[in-house]
């Protein structure tokens, strides 16, 4: 049974520092387990934030050597024990203490998306007809578990902190689960230029390399998301339609 040295993050709001534990390493065992080995052994106040340990509730997400994951699908034996294991919290959101941040800006930010409003039935009893290949194009998107590491692993959150302008990598996928549904009919290209800041995202599919449901979160979602954005405002033929569509507007009577 070999043991290794995790350099964990201890800390809250007002400042923290790096702390090292050992932990024994059995076989099958992943990074939650250890962790959860130092809480029982060491540190029982160390907070960390984990549910179904299945890799499907997206809690325990936190970066181990500098990279965004989740703790319960990261298995030891895909690391170098022989040298530190750094376990630290995300750092595109407001930190609570320890490996525990406040993810709740995503929640606010899901609520400002337009929903999910359909045509109406295509048959007298309220049913509508659906090609399976319509099906198949948005089921992709419908696997995230809000882990929220691809928000994380973003530079526009990460680095620029530009959570205001930006929805980031999760919620363009969200809208386009909406935009790409064969029976959605709102139209949110408008929002996704100037509210929900698609323009920030220059594809650099980071958010897809960390994504552990293997969601192809650029090529799927956000190129698609961009190309619609782009054709409704920048197609210089449409463009010159809606000029020359234009009504002129009735002469203010005196």
């Amino acid at each position: 049974m070999a043991r290794a040295t995790f350099r964990i993050w201890r800390g809250d709001q007002e400042g923290g520092s790096f702390h090292d534990y050992d932990a024994e390493i059995s076989e099958g065992m992943v990074v939650l387990d250890a962790i959860h080995q130092i809480q029982a052994e060491h540190a029982p106040d160390l907070a960390c934030r984990w549910n179904c340990k299945a890799g499907k509730c997206g809690s325990c997400s936190a970066e181990i050597n500098g990279m965004p994951k989740l703790m319960c699908m990261t298995r030891m034996n895909e690391l170098d024990v022989g040298r530190k294991i750094v376990v630290e919290p995300m750092k595109a959101f407001p930190l609570c203490r320890d490996l525990v941040t406040d993810v709740s800006w995503n929640y606010r930010v899901k609520k400002r998306i337009k929903e999910f409003k359909p045509r109406p039935p295509d048959a007298e009893d309220g049913t509508w007809t659906i090609f399976q290949e319509d099906v198949d194009r948005v089921q992709e998107f419908r696997k995230c578990i809000e882990c929220f590491l691809c928000q994380d692993v973003c530079h526009v959150l990460r680095e620029h902190h530009l959570h205001e302008e930006f929805i980031g990598p999760r919620f363009l996928v969200h809208v386009a689960a909406l935009e790409m549904h064969p029976l959605d009919t709102e139209n949110r290209l408008e929002e996704l230029k100037k509210q929900h800041g698609i323009g920030f995202c220059n594809i650099t599919k980071c958010c897809t390399k960390v994504c552990p449901e293997d969601i192809t979160i650029t090529d799927n979602a956000i190129i698609p998301m961009k190309e619609r954005v782009v054709d409704e405002f920048y197609d210089p033929i449409r463009k010159a339609f809606r000029v020359f569509s234009r009504r002129p507007k009735k002469e203010e009577s005196v």
